[in-house]
């Protein structure tokens, strides 16, 4: 599988989401849904703490791509929901999520400021689309004798 990570010059320069990610020869994709800062059991983790639950939706988005065989440096577009979007949850959001993605390999991304998640308490929804490395060359069966 061949991931190509594009910021061309005619559009800004960004700091933390590539503008066009390419993927070629991937074996499967990975459709996370929006993913919020429940934890196991159904409670809300962080309410009214955008720093607990940026890592908490983090971590469930974590949670979620290894149980399809997946990781984050497999993740090709993310995109964020967030209530009251101002320049410090902005901040939380952007450090928590550096602690998941690698250095020059940030997938495209959208982050939108929204009045209202499924729950009031709620104040990020992070959802996610991964390519899964290139097929794996079938073995040769052995002849029985």
């Amino acid at each position: 599988m061949k991931k190509e990570y594009r910021n061309p010059r005619e559009l800004s320069r960004p700091g933390s989401y590539t503008h066009v990610v390419s993927v070629s020869g991937a074996r499967k994709l990975v459709y996370v849904s929006g993913q919020v800062s429940y934890a196991a059991d159904g409670s809300i983790v962080g309410k009214g703490d955008i720093r607990a639950q940026s890592e908490q939706v983090l971590k469930n988005v974590s949670a979620a791509l290894e149980a399809a065989g997946a990781g984050w440096g497999d993740v090709v577009k993310l995109n964020a929901y967030m209530v009251d979007m101002n320049a410090e949850a902005l901040s939380a959001y952007r450090e928590a999520r550096a602690r998941f993605l690698k250095a020059g390999q940030f997938p495209a991304s959208t982050l939108v400021g929204v009045t209202r998640l499924v729950q009031d308490e709620l104040l990020l929804e992070v959802e996610v689309v991964a390519a899964i490395g290139s097929a794996r060359p079938a073995k040769k069966a052995k002849k029985k004798r």
